[in-house]
């Protein structure tokens, strides 16, 4: 049984201090409390501290036969450099719901990555009166699991250089032994991942004795081909340098030098695998399917060729556990997998959305970056793999990105805001009212209900907002509504709550863009016309030949996972508004089996990011008399 919820007071102070002075000064309930208002149960819980912990898997068991709440995903317009609001939109928007209108709501959201953190942008907690607190563990390290994730991608690493290495200096007889040594009774056995290799070289039998020498050598070599190596290490830093790096050059290396890189951790695919696992079985098994490259043959070699996948399974294993925190009014949010919807598929994980969806009557889930690369993958990749129906998708839109989208002056980080932005310019802004229209539009094609959230800053007008309602509502939207979360808290978002409340009470008919069993040009090319607007796609020989190969090896079959700029709805952030006559360059394929998509690079994309001049780090420091946190938002 389920503790009466009380909201947090919030002691709303104008002008609004700053996210961390707010968060700091915030009252905090107990972690215990918050699980026991959700409805959990202390045993199902594990204590990182006073207000935060892991919740077990063992939960879903317990909820199986409770039924599912509402399902809202909160996304986007193409944002500014500086980002519309849409994290404190989801937090202000469950705060509205749980602690001003009575509902049963629970925030599912992401674990922000230190890159941007540190970076240009800042902490990713949400914003003035409506953040996951506290912010300080929510921004930093949490409960570890992005560092489980760095160990887990670079323990596979390591293991792929490490056997072609050994490989070279061995023959059959002597790797082979060295691969199964004989246990404390002088028996030879073979590991989980050994017999699965076995079974897959069709090789049966489970006695390494009785092997041939033939099989010995076809089991011992995996004869990986360094050329077709895409498995990279990872680092949760903006680190440019190591986007493209030499390995080998020690003394005892030579001979095995060759390039590779570094993305940032949570454009990993074992970040991915996080946050579209359904178990912890599943999660082992979809470790062991990740494709590293090929053998000098052309066949698909895997973590479990490699006998690391119960490794980086136990290095996860205690962070495929969601998170548990709570918003600045006290209601309950669950925090787990990463962001970087530009690189990645950019959601928090579906274990923590089937756990939410039982115990809550709406859940509020944020897709990263503009609807049309986080919407369109929550729909086109994380749905799928969930089973999970949303009903109302949240359109986040700002009169400041719409007049940017309209021709307005560059928008730069750390620099302020032109006139353009700052004073009433209905005609700007009408011109950029397209992007909203347009993304509005795409998340109709999948049959879910609209709700645009007007998010308001301080130097908007009535005539403004209300121009960007009247055209939202024109195109489609059920509602569109002013909210002033930011400044109010939930009580700003009041309206919004009654709308999407409204909203998911309506019929819907959700529907994929694409099947997943035709051609992979044809896929990415219906995205790109259907959700970009592009003309059309232009192939370089490199994605040309991940397409043959991977519609050789079978792989054909899985979802896209676009990695583009989030700065346009085309792949050229340069490009504003809704751009035409343009097509989608694709400069290379990926494929990240274990999660179960394909990711095609779109023109000049990164995997890893790189610090500005002046990064946020400067103002980060730790005040030694009290030991608080300054300077991180």
């Amino acid at each position: 049984m389920s503790k009466k919820f009380t909201p947090t007071i919030l002691n709303l102070r104008s002008p609004v201090p700053s996210d961390i002075d707010i968060a700091q000064e915030a009252t905090l309930k107990p972690i215990t409390l918050v699980a026991e208002e959700l409805g959990l149960q202390p045993d199902e819980l594990e204590l990182y501290g006073p207000y935060k912990a892991k919740v077990k898997l063992d939960v879903l068991e317990r909820l199986k036969d409770n039924p599912d709440g509402k399902y809202i995903d909160v996304t986007a317009i193409s944002p500014t450099p500086l980002g519309e609001g849409k994290t404190t939109t989801t937090v202000g928007l469950s705060q509205a719901l749980g602690a001003h209108l009575g509902k049963n709501v629970i925030t599912c959201i992401r674990q922000p990555s230190q890159g941007p953190t540190f970076g240009i942008k800042g902490g990713a907690a949400g914003g003035g009166y409506s953040q996951i607190i506290p912010m300080e563990d929510f921004n930093l390290h949490l409960t570890g699991d992005i560092h489980a994730i760095t160990a887990a991608n670079n323990l596979l690493a390591a293991a792929i250089d490490a056997r072609m290495f050994h490989e070279h200096n061995q023959d059959d007889e002597s790797l082979f032994n060295r691969l199964c040594p004989p246990d404390k009774q002088g028996q030879q056995r073979f590991s989980n991942s050994m017999l699965k290799r076995l079974r897959k070289l069709g090789i049966d039998k489970t006695n390494p004795e009785k092997l041939t020498d033939e099989e010995r050598s076809r089991f011992a070599r995996l004869n990986i081909d360094p050329a077709t190596i895409t498995w990279r290490r990872v680092a949760d830093t903006n680190d440019r340098f190591l986007r493209e790096i030499e390995i080998g050059l020690g003394p005892d290396e030579k001979g095995f030098t060759r390039r590779t890189g570094y993305d940032i951790t949570v454009a990993s695919e074992v970040m991915a695998i996080l946050a579209l696992t359904t178990s912890l079985a599943d999660m082992r098994e979809r470790f062991g399917r990740i494709v590293i490259g090929t053998n000098k043959q052309g066949d698909a070699i895997t973590a479990e060729d490699l006998g690391v996948a119960g490794a980086m399974t136990v290095l996860m294993m205690d962070a495929i556990k969601p998170n548990l925190m709570q918003t600045l009014e006290g209601t309950p949010a669950f925090v787990h997998a990463g962001p970087f919807a530009n690189i990645a598929h950019g959601q928090s994980s579906i274990i923590a959305d089937k756990i939410a969806l039982k115990l809550g009557d709406y859940i509020i889930t944020e897709s990263g970056f503009g609807a049309d690369i986080g919407m369109e993958k929550f729909f086109g990749v994380k749905c799928r793999y969930s089973g999970l129906i949303p009903q109302v998708v949240v359109l986040v839109a700002t009169v400041r990105a719409l007049k940017m989208h309209g021709g307005g002056p560059k928008v730069v980080a750390g620099k302020p805001l032109a006139p353009e932005y700052t004073d009433e310019n209905l005609k700007l802004l009408e011109a950029g009212l397209g992007n909203m229209i347009k993304h509005i539009q795409n998340a109709l094609k999948y049959g879910v209900n609209v709700v645009v959230a007007v998010n308001s800053f301080k130097d908007d007008t009535p005539a403004e907002v209300e121009l960007v309602r009247k055209a939202a509502i024109e195109s489609g939207a059920m509602d569109a509504v002013v909210s002033r979360h930011w400044m109010e808290g939930g009580r700003g978002a009041i309206a919004l709550g009654e709308a999407v409340i409204k909203a998911a009470e309506q019929p819907s008919s959700f529907k994929q863009l694409y099947p997943l069993d035709i051609p992979i040009k044809e896929k990415i090319e219906t995205i790109c016309r259907e959700i970009y607007g592009a003309d059309g796609v232009d192939y370089t020989p490199e994605a040309e030949a991940k397409i043959e190969l991977y519609t050789r090896l079978g792989f054909d079959q899985l979802p896209m996972c676009m990695a583009k700029t989030h700065l346009s709805i085309s792949h050229d952030p340069a490009l504003k508004g809704v751009p035409t006559g343009f097509r989608i360059p694709i400069r290379d394929i990926r494929a990240s089996v274990g999660a179960g998509f394909l990711y095609p690079l779109l023109g000049a994309m990164r995997t890893m990011p790189g610090l500005p001049t002046r990064p946020v780090f400067y103002d980060v420091d730790l005040d030694l008399d009290t030991g608080k946190v300054t300077g991180l938002f």
